[in-house]
């Protein structure tokens, strides 16, 4: 029982430990830096769901998903600045919406391919991010 003990604080210790990293992370990050660990965190919670939806891990699917979802919704759609971005944070605002349609029809109906295409949209778009950020670091 002990040992269960242990290996229970163990990991809470080790999950604080990742948050204060991850707080750490946030607190020193450039504005584009804090958008492509937008993307990170939305693509891992999609990984995560598909995880659940195989294992039949209802509650903890529709966790990840939310997170998902609020990371699109109010992470990255929020950043979008329609005024300097133009029709670019217009189309990319689309394409969020689209992306949240996606994650929940994965959510209703257990649908790993809904997961699929929302994680390769945002795999591409964090792509351009991530070049955008080497090209600005090395120029």
């Amino acid at each position: 029982m002990s040992s269960m003990r242990g290996a229970a604080a163990y990991g809470r210790g080790a999950g604080a430990y990742a948050r204060v990293g991850v707080e750490s992370g946030v607190m020193s990050a450039s504005p584009h830096r804090l958008i492509v660990m937008l993307f990170d965190g939305a693509i891992g919670a999609i990984r995560a769901a598909r995880i659940h939806i195989e294992a039949g891990n209802t509650a903890e699917k529709g966790q990840s998903i939310s997170k998902a979802l609020d990371i699109v919704n109010n992470g990255l759609m929020a950043a979008l600045d329609t005024e300097k971005g133009g029709e670019i944070a217009e189309r990319l605002g689309s394409l969020y919406d689209y992306i949240s349609r996606l994650l929940l029809a994965g959510n209703l109906h257990n649908d790993v391919e809904s997961l699929d295409q929302a994680e390769r949209l945002l795999d591409d778009i964090a792509s351009a991010w991530r070049e955008i950020g080497s090209a600005a670091a090395q120029g």
